[in-house]
């Protein structure tokens, strides 16, 4: 989810918070309030920088999640997907797609279309 669509869909957002929370994950770190915000990646010599929206750990392993909604800027939520991809290879950490419902078809798409089709969106 790009920054702004946060407040928009901050609902989602817990959701896939408690979601994550039933399933184990410790140490969740998330953009909103009661969560401490998660590590940005600045680029260097802009002013662009990449927060995943989720970053949690579970068996010693850190996953960065990334929330899939329907966005205004389709390209800026593909290169943010792509950082993050390659980011948790070069780390062995774990990258995952959320989706809600309504939102399915456009993340898959999206996937296909910057060729992350091995990834499986989780859906809520």
């Amino acid at each position: 989810m790009i920054k702004a669509d946060k407040d928009k869909y901050s609902d989602v957002l817990e959701n896939s918070i408690a979601y994550l929370e039933s399933r184990g994950f410790e140490n969740i770190k998330a953009d909103i309030d009661g969560y401490e915000t998660p590590k940005s990646f600045s680029k260097v010599g802009s002013d662009i920088s990449v927060t995943p929206d989720i970053v949690a750990t579970k068996e010693g392993r850190k996953h960065y999640f990334d929330i899939s909604l329907k966005s205004e800027k389709p390209k800026q939520l593909k290169s943010k997907w792509l950082f993050l991809n390659t980011l948790s290879n070069l780390k062995s950490h774990r990258f995952k797609i959320i989706t809600a419902r309504g939102h399915y078809k456009y993340t898959q798409d999206m996937l296909d279309a910057v060729n992350l089709s091995n990834k499986k969106p989780i859906k809520i």
